[in-house]
């Protein structure tokens, strides 16, 4: 009984935050359950795409945000948290690729989510030398905000075009080459 037991923890440990296939949906009023990860490259046609949810909230490490400050270039919101294995490997590879195309007009922005503690959320910050800024959204109200794409996985990424519309949505892990060939086809756009 204790290995059976045993057994299905360490599946649902593996299966946990999300390998690309899955995804843990905090829409929900904070339950988990299981979404289905979106296909790579998937950019939204320009003539479909909706503005994104305005939001605010406060930054890790303190200061305020709000999205306005978004508008006019290409953005990127990750939603992460340093509990999720997969963003351990994601989100410092997107700090790369904020590094390579902060000249070109790309903006990224974390969502830390369902944190227990803001300090475990600096302490990832700290332990990945994450270049680019994150909200501290413990109760996942950003998250919440971004229900209807459906972004509320973790990890999930948002691209956001120059006029502040949803150009592409991820649940689940991105690989740091298609994150740029979706910056470049967004990018070309303009």
């Amino acid at each position: 009984m204790r290995r059976s037991l045993a057994f299905f923890l360490a599946v649902g440990v593996l299966a946990g935050c999300s390998t690309g296939a899955n995804a843990v949906d905090v829409n929900n009023g904070g339950e988990f359950r299981f979404v289905a990860g979106t296909p790579a490259g998937e950019v939204i046609p320009e003539d479909q795409r909706a503005a994104a949810p305005e939001f605010s909230g406060t930054l890790l490490g303190g200061g305020d945000f709000d999205s306005g400050q978004l508008a006019g270039n290409v953005a990127v919101i990750n939603f992460w948290g340093s509990w999720c294995a997969p963003c351990r490997v994601e989100t410092p590879e997107f700090s790369e690729v904020a590094e390579e195309s902060a000249d070109d007009g790309v903006q990224f922005l974390g969502i830390n989510v369902k944190e227990t503690s803001e300090q475990f959320a600096v302490a990832f910050v700290d332990r990945f030398a994450i270049s680019f800024p994150s909200l501290y959204d413990p109760r996942g109200e950003v998250a919440l905000a971004f229900r209807d794409y459906p972004a509320n996985a973790i990890p999930s990424t948002i691209v956001l075009d120059p006029q502040y519309r949803v150009a592409a949505v991820y649940t689940g892990e991105v690989a740091q080459d298609d994150l740029r060939q979706v910056l470049d086809r967004v990018l070309e756009e303009g």
